[in-house]
């Protein structure tokens, strides 16, 4: 029987409430691994975003590019996957916001910056990608209580759920795992959370599905 290795590098992805940050925590502690958060509150133009979308589209997505690259390209830089790294974003994502809230020549734009920056880092070993119902992410995101994420709508989680669903659905650049949590609570149930690392472990290739039963 083979041993089962953690993934060098793993990044993690989701909706907002879907608990990417949580996980991640929790999966830098597990394997001694380094934890890369992205810098959401650093962003001056997220919360004028969720007030008037269309309006600060455009600014907020060029700053959150710019954020993760630089981010990841100290990354990449040094020496930090000798122990492991676990993130709680993938910058690849960043094409999902894109396409859901710019128009076509703020996508052209985009698209010319884009080119220009993804392909100069580094490459996750995993990709998790976590799933709940909007109506969950919407209780969870309630429940955190963030000021500037109070004019979040269940319409807006069911679009941007939709276009994770299609974004990951052909997702093939690295192994990806698809955990589906809106039955379950890894932070507070140690139970789900062994369970989650046993499948976490076990990826090797092409995509995996986690649909677990629920909480016990």
């Amino acid at each position: 029987m083979t041993s089962q290795k953690t993934p060098r590098y793993i990044g993690i992805e989701g909706a907002i409430g879907v608990g990417k940050t949580s996980l991640a925590k929790l999966l830098a502690q597990k394997f001694g691994s380094r934890l890369i958060q992205e810098e959401v509150a650093n962003n001056p133009f997220l919360e004028r975003f969720y007030e008037e979308r269309r309006k600060y589209a455009f600014q907020t997505q060029l700053y959150f590019l710019l954020s993760r690259y630089r981010q990841q390209r100290e990354l990449a830089q040094g020496k930090l996957f000798e122990k492991g790294v676990v993130s709680d974003y993938v910058l690849a994502k960043d094409k999902i916001f894109a396409y859901l809230n710019l128009e076509e020549d703020e996508i052209s734009l985009y698209e010319m910056v884009y080119k220009l920056l993804v392909p100069t880092v580094p490459r996750p070993d995993l990709v998790i990608y976590l799933q709940a119902r909007p109506e969950v992410l919407l209780a969870r995101i309630r429940k955190r209580g963030v000021e500037y994420e109070r004019n979040i709508s269940l319409d807006y989680l069911r679009m941007l759920s939709d276009a994770y669903n299609e974004y990951f659905f052909h997702y093939n650049e690295t192994p990806l795992l698809v955990v589906n949590t809106s039955e379950i609570d890894f932070v507070e149930s140690p139970r789900d959370l062994e369970q989650l690392v046993r499948e976490v472990k076990s990826v090797k290739r092409g995509t995996q599905h986690y649909i677990p039963l629920g909480s016990r």
